[in-house]
């Protein structure tokens, strides 16, 4: 069996990383066929998911993604393209996300 394990900080806060963490699981039922649970905590959430072949979770937080998986014999195979594959999907979601704004300079004061 081979493990993956990847870790993205963000800065986005806990509502807006559930955002696309419900997005990158919709989109791993439509092309990797996998079967999704999403599980809504008070400080993480934590999607689970499971096809033939393959397990793992992604725990949200407001700081971080944190995706654990694991793959039976056959897919082991192909550990390195499906990390890739996880790893462009997950980084194009938090990319899609606006920076904050910027605070604007606050205003002297006329003396």
């Amino acid at each position: 069996m081979a493990d993956i394990h990847i870790q993205r900080e963000h800065s986005l806060g806990l509502a807006e990383a559930r955002k696309i963490a419900f997005k990158w699981a919709e989109q791993v039922e439509e092309k990797f066929d996998m079967e999704c649970t999403y599980e809504e905590g008070k400080t993480e959430d934590i999607v689970s998911f499971t096809r033939s072949g393959v397990s793992g979770t992604l725990v949200v937080t407001k700081d971080s993604f944190d995706l654990n998986a694991k793959l039976g014999f056959l897919l082991g195979a192909f550990k390195d393209r499906i990390e890739s594959e996880i790893v462009k999907n997950l980084d194009t979601l938090i990319a899609k996300k606006p920076a904050a704004a910027k605070k604007a300079p606050a205003k002297k004061k006329s003396a």
